[in-house]
């Protein structure tokens, strides 16, 4: 059986993208924190079904979670880096995306003690528009990168981008690995969990992991957020329609989905099944 890549993107409820319009940035240090209490069920979550796998941690929250940081360490799995404040990486230009990337990767191993050779942007903000990204990623000494999402999307995308791993021709030294998709016919259909794995039937996302797995004979890539297992989590005011969907969809059956997850697949570390394979190198331009 492949073992797939479980991830973790470890950012507070207030910080995503879709609640921009309604914390402030500059409110975000009054809030009160609920990411180092629900990235401690998920650390449990993982320790009794006994996997490992990587956490993408946004530098802000490591700088106020310290020993989270050394926790998720300790208990073997991979820290890798989501950024310094979940800046989608569209927002900023070359060189603030290039400093944002530094200096989160050296907070983190200076905080961790550990390498961190992978990244994925805030939002999947990779797109067409701004792949000189993959070249600072390189250039900052990052391996790997899971930052391309190859769907149809309004915030993000590059839909006939690789399903599969491969190097970017521009940037031949990392690895991207893009967040798992079905292919039927046409169409890439997101399997890689995140709103989508609370929006669908359990059962249909796990006949598309099965999919890819069988069909495709490739790992899959999981993703989801600690506040997804955080039904309690505050409503800010005014949210619009479709903000209230894409985030309180369905938040008291995630956690028991995952546990049905765990146990129907085979899991681990981004860089430990990816990085060890060969992939084509590929030009996106």
């Amino acid at each position: 059986m492949l073992r797939n890549a479980m991830t973790v993107d470890v950012e507070d409820y207030f910080q995503v993208s879709a609640m921009e319009p309604y914390v402030a940035r500059e409110n975000w240090e009054k809030t009160p924190l609920r990411v180092e209490r629900n990235t401690e069920t998920v650390l449990q979550l993982f320790s009794d079904a006994g996997i490992r796998a990587t956490f993408f941690t946004l530098g802000w929250v490591a700088e106020r979670c310290p020993a989270l940081i050394k926790r998720i360490v300790d208990n073997g799995h991979e820290l890798a880096s989501h950024g310094y404040e979940h800046t989608r990486a569209h927002q900023q230009n070359r060189e603030q995306f290039a400093a944002d990337v530094r200096k989160t990767k050296t907070l983190l191993e200076d905080m961790a003690g550990v390498s961190v050779t992978g990244y994925r942007a805030a939002s999947y903000s990779i797109t067409r528009a701004n792949l000189w990204a993959l070249d600072e990623l390189a250039a900052a000494g990052y391996r790997y990168s899971s930052s391309i999402y190859p769907v149809h999307h309004d915030l993000y995308g590059i839909p006939d981008a690789p399903r599969q791993p491969f190097f970017p021709a521009r940037a031949p030294t990392l690895l991207e690995v893009p967040v798992t998709t079905a292919q039927f016919g046409s169409r890439n259909v997101p399997a890689g969990g995140g709103g989508y794995f609370r929006l669908f039937p359990y059962a249909l996302s796990r006949k598309l992991i099965e999919r890819v797995n069988r069909r495709d004979q490739m790992s899959a890539v999981f993703y989801f957020h600690p506040w997804e297992i955080d039904p309690a989590q505050p409503r800010p005011n005014q949210l619009d329609l479709r903000t209230r969907v894409r985030h309180y969809l369905n938040l008291r059956r995630m956690a028991p989905r995952l546990q049905r997850l765990l146990s129907d697949f085979q899991w681990g570390r981004m860089d430990e099944i990816f990085l060890p394979q060969s992939a084509p190198t590929i030009d996106l331009q």
